[in-house]
């Protein structure tokens, strides 16, 4: 799958090119069950839609983030958002689980707490301390529970999902106050949810712009400051995304592919696919197949 990043992969889950499913909003493995099969070392990527919590329980996590790097040596909690560039690399002695959440996920726990979940538009670590034992609890009954079939499963799962984000939420609350490099990188994650939710409507920048309570203008400097482009384009290129994607991975005609990217006719979305890829969808559906 293309990144807008060169040589930095955009992955649904890591090693994985295939869609999110449209039946669990919510993906929970263990650490050692991906990261073994890759010599303990996740290699920088992004994810385009998802949001990642990793949860280290015990174990070295060296942890790289849009090129900066640490390491975790205690029972923590990392927040990974979308489009954020990160590696990880594993001790062999390694425990925990990463939950790997949709955004219809996020958008629902949202109405539940009635506030956005702006503590998943930042990358940040949340050591566990005191509430080690408790946390640890959650998330293996959470992981239980995902890879069971008890009834009920759904409502236990989002009950448990609600406390883990009530938790870290409490965390970044007793944080000192954020800098205005933060929040503008917060203000950005929601915008590029917003663009995630709405790609397909086609909304002018001033609509988003509105529902973010901000200046188009404002909003293009903040653009181009943290993604490098305008927000016109981040909304673009979430579009040719979806069309590479769609053209690599289905069957769907250049027509069907226009009218669920929103488009009103297939000549203009094939004008404006060739303006971005620089060849047409046929083309490329083709240079992809060989």
């Amino acid at each position: 799958m293309h990144s807008p990043l060169p040589g930095i992969p955009l992955f649904q889950l890591y090693g994985e090119h295939r869609a999110w499913p449209d039946t669990d909003l919510l993906h929970c493995e263990s650490i050692p069950a991906r990261s073994r099969l890759h010599h303990w070392e996740i290699k920088p990527h992004r994810h385009a839609e998802l949001f990642q919590l990793l949860y280290v329980q015990r174990g070295e996590a060296q942890v790289e983030i849009e090129g900066e790097r640490r390491v975790i040596r205690e029972a923590a909690i990392q927040v990974v958002p979308p489009l954020t560039v990160h590696g990880f690399r594993f001790s062999a002695d390694i425990q925990g689980h990463v939950l790997t959440f949709g955004t219809a996920l996020v958008v629902d726990l949202e109405k539940r707490l009635g506030a956005p979940l702006s503590v998943l538009a930042a990358a940040r670590c949340y050591p566990l301390g005191k509430d080690r034992m408790r946390l640890h609890g959650l998330i293996d009954t959470l992981q239980q529970e995902y890879q069971g079939s008890a009834p009920a499963r759904g409502p236990m799962l989002q009950a448990l999902v609600t406390a883990l984000m009530v938790w870290i939420n409490r965390q970044q609350a007793a944080l000192p106050a954020r800098s205005q490099d933060e929040r503008d990188q917060q203000l950005l994650g929601r915008y590029l949810r917003l663009v995630e939710a709405h790609y397909r409507e086609h909304l002018a920048v001033d609509d988003f712009a509105a529902r973010l309570g901000i200046t188009s203008l404002l909003l293009n400097q903040l653009c181009r400051a943290l993604a490098g482009q305008s927000a016109l384009q981040v909304i673009h290129q979430r579009l040719l995304l979806e069309a590479r994607r769609n053209l690599a991975y289905t069957r769907m005609s250049i027509s069907q592919l226009s009218d669920s990217l929103g488009f009103s006719d297939p000549t203009y979305f094939a004008r404006f696919f060739k303006r971005l890829d620089g060849q047409t969808p046929k083309a490329y559906r083709k240079s992809v197949s060989v």
